[in-house]
């Protein structure tokens, strides 16, 4: 049989997901982290399928899935969401030719700006992926701590924080919070989280004016998180890790840009140790993260 390339269904998901965590694993163990990856349903991939299925690809050989790659547009900021082969057929070029169908879905949509987060000792793909126009910009650290240590340490959260709802008014909220912090809407992803039921968002006020807002997992995971300005963050962020802190999860974790200084410096005196290394990389003039936490190098 040949390989063959064409756009991902529904009931590929499942399968593609299993891919990735092998693929995630075997580089993770190979530089001496151990395996990170496990199964979870392909949730946000389906949405992404839904939303826009020219984004998610995969590469078959006799029905056997040995690559995925999914993209996902916002406004004018198209982001690689994941792009896996098989460790057993990794050299072959099905890595480029995912690419470059997720690049014509960029393409397509009309985006201005390109970007991605992968791993920092991913030397391969950064080298496939700056072939493509997208170059290192930072890095971005994902650390995690004992909630108890936490809950011992943390003052009352300076922002007073409310929770989302899908209300008109609030979306136009987090649209705002969003134009500010990353240069885009993504109020459709806003919606895809409301929905989550493992997931809770708030909106963080300084008075009577939104600044902010937080989504905190019930894993104790933090992120997406945003605000109107970088002097907002170190306070953001406190408030989000009390919130984490007040749940029942027995580990807080979020991702910190290397551009977040308040932030990094709150999560080391609060004893938040770095897991390991990621990066991003976009296109030539994007990727200002004073302002923003991403969630996970999926979602962003």
């Amino acid at each position: 049989m040949s390989l063959v390339y064409r756009p991902a269904r529904a009931e590929d998901l499942p399968a593609t997901d299993a891919l990735v965590v092998a693929s995630i694993n075997d580089l993770t163990v190979r530089h001496g982290f151990g395996p990170m990856a496990a199964a979870s349903p392909p949730s946000f991939q389906i949405f992404s399928l839904k939303d826009d299925p020219d984004g998610l690809w995969v590469a078959e050989d006799g029905g056997e899935i040995l690559g995925f790659a999914w993209s996902w547009v916002c406004g004018n900021v198209w982001f690689l969401a994941q792009l896996f082969v098989d460790p057993a057929r990794q050299g072959q070029g099905i890595g480029n030719e995912l690419l470059e169908r997720t690049m014509e879905h960029a393409r397509k949509s009309g985006a201005a700006h390109k970007a991605l987060i992968t791993f920092t000792f991913n030397r391969v793909s950064q080298g496939l992926y700056m072939r493509h126009g997208l170059f290192p910009k930072m890095p971005i650290y994902f650390f995690s701590v004992a909630r108890e240590r936490v809950r011992q340490t943390l003052p009352e959260p300076p922002l007073r924080a409310i929770a989302i709802d899908n209300s008109t008014a609030t979306m136009e909220d987090l649209v705002e919070i969003d134009s500010h912090a990353i240069g885009v809407s993504r109020e459709k992803h806003h919606r895809y989280l409301l929905n989550d039921p493992a997931t809770t968002g708030v909106l963080l006020y300084a008075g009577s004016d939104p600044v902010g807002y937080s989504y905190i997992a019930s894993n104790g995971h933090i992120g997406p998180l945003a605000v109107t300005r970088p002097d907002f963050l170190h306070d953001a962020f406190a408030t989000a890790l009390k919130l984490a802190a007040d749940g029942s999860a027995e580990n807080i974790s979020a991702f910190l840009p290397g551009t977040c200084d308040s932030a990094l410096s709150l999560a080391v005196k609060q004893g938040m140790r770095i897991t390991f290394p990621m990066l991003l990389m976009a296109s030539p003039g994007y990727g200002d993260w004073t302002q923003y936490m991403p969630r996970n190098p999926g979602f962003m």
